[in-house]
């Protein structure tokens, strides 16, 4: 692996650590601030909103500056943000801080996967992609249950310092293993927002918004739905992170090698079916313990064979020469899906319906995900696509 792209992987491990390790902290920050779990659960969708408002507005801003520095000040932002978090005095501040620390998320790995592609070898442009996303795989595998243990037997400002830290090397990572490339400004950057005329766009934006909103309603609040009803014990709470980790990293394998067998949008269809049957599956058995594990790693495997083929309709979908903002709109929407699912996820649990209730309202959001879907299934029929691999070779083009 080039050093290059372990550096924009080692920023990658950061934001999932980031982006996920509250979901298993969530008992312990509610408890320590002194909210309810649902409220507590409101700082996950802070930093969902915070990834869906910078990723484009922090990629056309920087336009200027050499991919290098852009690179060096996401990554400082978001370690400055995460480390209010870690002295942040109540709720309120928290929440704020989240949010501002979201704000780098979407713009990083827009930039980054295009500076991915060009720095790869002639052929293997989405093999390097790959290899910058992988952080995040690691992150839910390795560094997610870290930061819970770390949260729930210590305290979860130390996991925000743990981020910090991850943020510091990535900088330096950056500053010593990335090649420095020229800028290339536009007289009027802002034009790139051209983009929002394509229908398209709008089809990919509503189906990145919808469709992952099954994940983040399950696992936002999958630390009660485990220890409440399955009933286990909290100190096991970081190994059921590991599971759901590990069929994150399953399903993010088998997605790829769906994807590259079959249409995108057959493979996008058939995961959200399959991901409905584990919601109901969640909802009706989770008192069963070895039922609940099962589903946990199942669950984790459809959520993430979602990602690969739902990165290839974005690419085959829209072809621009605003190539890091159309990156960035994949990063940005699954964070609205984040805010959706977890928000939509606690509304059940105030009604008082239970942990297992955004199970049903994960299900809702994967069936919105097949209409949509469907809808631009019928469209694509009416309208070419462009095949992936035109349109990777097209953006590292315009790089040249």
């Amino acid at each position: 692996m080039k050093k290059s792209l372990s550096a924009l992987a080692l920023g990658g491990l950061g934001i999932g650590i980031t982006e996920f390790s509250m979901m298993g902290m969530l008992p312990d920050v509610a408890q320590s601030l002194q909210v309810s779990i649902p409220e507590a659960g409101y700082l996950i969708t802070a930093y969902a909103l915070g990834v869906v408002i910078g990723a484009p507005l922090l990629v056309v801003a920087m336009n200027r500056l050499s991919p290098l520095k852009t690179l060096i000040t996401l990554m400082g932002l978001f370690t400055l943000f995460n480390g209010l978090s870690v002295i942040a005095p109540d709720y309120g501040l928290l929440l704020v801080s989240r949010f501002i620390s979201g704000l780098p998320h979407g713009a990083f790995f827009g930039v980054g996967s295009v500076i991915a592609s060009r720095l790869a070898d002639p052929g293997k442009e989405a093999q390097a992609v790959a290899t910058m996303y992988s952080g995040l795989t690691v992150a839910n595998l390795f560094g997610v249950p870290l930061g819970t243990y770390i949260g729930h037997h210590f305290s979860w400002r130390y996991t925000f310092l743990l981020i910090v830290v991850v943020g510091i090397l990535t900088m330096l990572a950056l500053k010593l293993w990335m090649p420095k490339m020229k800028a290339a400004p536009k007289n009027n950057p802002w034009k790139d927002f051209g983009i929002f005329r394509n229908v398209n766009v709008w089809f990919m934006v509503l189906l990145f918004s919808v469709a992952p909103g099954a994940l983040f309603a399950w696992i936002s609040y999958i630390a009660p739905l485990m220890t409440e009803v399955s009933g286990i014990a909290d100190k096991y709470l970081p190994y059921i992170m590991v599971l759901a980790g590990l069929g994150m990293f399953v399903g993010n394998l088998i997605g790829g090698k769906l994807t590259d067998t079959f249409s995108p949008t057959k493979v996008v269809v058939a995961v959200l079916v399959v991901q409905i049957l584990c919601m109901l599956a969640i909802y009706g058995l989770s008192d069963n313990v070895g039922i609940s594990l099962v589903m946990t790693f199942l669950t984790g495997v459809t959520t993430f064979a979602l990602v690969p083929s739902l990165t290839l309709l974005l690419l085959n979908s829209v072809k621009s020469d605003a190539e890091m903002l159309v990156a960035s709109l994949g990063p940005a929407c699954f964070n609205i899906a984040n805010a959706l699912g977890a928000f939509l996820g606690g509304v059940p649990i105030n009604q008082g319906y239970g942990y297992t209730s955004p199970a049903l309202v994960g299900a809702v959001m994967a069936a919105l995900g097949i209409v949509i879907s469907l809808c631009y299934i019928q469209r694509s029929k009416k309208q070419p696509t462009m095949d992936n691999k035109e349109v990777l070779e097209d953006a590292v083009g315009q790089l040249s």
